[in-house]
């Protein structure tokens, strides 16, 4: 996986904020059902740790998306902020919000055994299957 730095972004409107201390340059694509059904196609995101802030945290709304997630959007743009696991705290962002140094590394796709036949990405990458996912995250 790529390097920590620190990033910044916003949502659409620049109603909230995100201050990420610890933003992997690393990003990955999941293709997942429940991620495509959210954003209308892979979510393209970089994991950055439990170091996270917001201002304008009113217009955050989390949804308990599974088990051991949530996922959050503002409220009045609708774009979505982050994919939050619920056991360790860690948040996924999109890596569109973000603005953070380059180059990123597109280097890993999770739910590789979900995705569906209509695209394909030419990265060479890692690809893990739902099961590998799950026996990665959980305790």
């Amino acid at each position: 996986m790529g390097e920590a730095v620190t990033a910044t972004g916003q949502c659409l409107c620049g109603s909230v904020k995100i201050f990420a201390a610890q933003a992997n340059t690393s990003v990955g694509a999941c293709h997942c059902n429940m991620c495509r059904q959210w954003t209308g196609g892979p979510l393209m995101a970089v994991d950055c740790g439990n170091d996270v802030s917001f201002e304008g945290a009113e217009h955050i709304t989390c949804f308990t998306s599974s088990e051991w997630a949530e996922r959050a959007f503002c409220k009045k743009c609708g774009s979505h902020l982050f994919y939050k696991l619920t056991i360790s705290g860690q948040y996924i962002v999109p890596v569109g919000l973000l603005d953070m140094p380059q180059p990123l590394a597109f280097d890993h796709q999770i739910f590789i055994d979900e995705k569906p036949e209509y695209y394909c990405f030419a990265n060479e990458t890692k690809n893990m299957t739902g099961a590998e996912v799950f026996a990665q995250y959980q305790p």
